[in-house]
């Protein structure tokens, strides 16, 4: 989710909700995690909209993103294959949530391409 807070005379800041549902589900042992809850451990990642015109600023705000998405959908049991097939499961969306959410192309970009890598 984006929220956009665009005062005026300052610059827009834009802030990135990150949901992890799916880890907190995990995280109990439940097998259906389809959809995150209002409890769901959550985390904002602000940027600058001139983040995104550098190369090196979407790499960095990628980076990020994925950092909190590390942190709403922690690592589980390595031992416990399903679970930690879920928390990957999170990360992966809730990535692509915040990529699809901030509608850039260049990280649009990057994210297509460091998905095919996994």
């Amino acid at each position: 989710m984006v929220h956009n807070s665009n005062t005026a005379g300052s610059r827009a800041k834009l802030a990135m909700l990150l949901l992890g549902g799916l880890a907190g589900v995990a995280a109990a042992g439940a097998a259906n995690a389809a959809t995150p809850s209002a409890d769901a451990p959550s985390l904002v990642v602000k940027y600058d909209r001139q983040t995104l015109a550098s190369e090196e600023g979407v790499n960095n705000l990628y980076r990020r993103i994925n950092y909190a998405a590390r942190q709403v959908c922690p690592d589980a049991d390595t031992r416990d294959l399903a679970a930690q097939h879920r928390i990957e499961q999170c990360r992966s969306h809730a990535v692509a949530v915040a990529v699809k959410a901030i509608d850039n192309s260049r990280l649009a970009a990057l994210h297509a391409e460091q998905s095919k890598k996994i």
